[in-house]
């Protein structure tokens, strides 16, 4: 059975939440025009009640990553977010690198997705915080398993 790409023209981007609020997901059609879906309903807040500190950092990497196709850019903007907020809380310590794991899978860079993937695992949290997780480990262990 085929799998979906992640990678390349055409993909598909795994739903998330966008701004804390509207999960959506995006396609990269053919031609590399981007078509976001979201549930009808969902709002996204004002440009003034965006969150900062790292999940803000989080939020305009997969921006340019999702939104604007600039894995690059994003890997950059996160690698900076999470030196420079190494006292976020943890779980959004994880959530970052394991974002960061998911955009190294995407240009190829297995040794950063995997150091990034270990790193989000070994960040202590609390049973309902690495539930919280579950989904996202999933997904990146998929990718990494994908490109073994």
């Amino acid at each position: 059975m085929g799998r979906v790409p992640v990678a390349g023209i055409p993909r598909m981007v795994r739903p998330r939440k966008k701004w804390g609020t509207v999960y959506g997901f995006s396609v990269v059609d053919v031609g590399g025009n981007w078509l976001r879906f979201s549930r009808i309903g969902d709002r996204e807040p004002a440009a003034d009640e965006a969150t900062g500190g790292l999940v803000g950092i989080v939020e305009v990497a997969a921006r340019l990553a999702d939104s604007k196709g600039d894995d690059a850019q994003a890997i950059a903007t996160l690698e900076r977010g999470i030196a420079r907020h190494a006292d976020a809380p943890a779980i959004d310590r994880a959530r970052a690198l394991l974002y960061l794991a998911e955009l190294a899978v995407r240009v190829g860079d297995d040794q950063l997705a995997r150091s990034s993937f270990g790193a989000a695992l070994t960040v202590e949290l609390d049973a309902a915080e690495r539930e919280a997780l579950g989904p996202d480990v999933t997904h990146v262990e998929a990718l990494l398993g994908a490109r073994a």
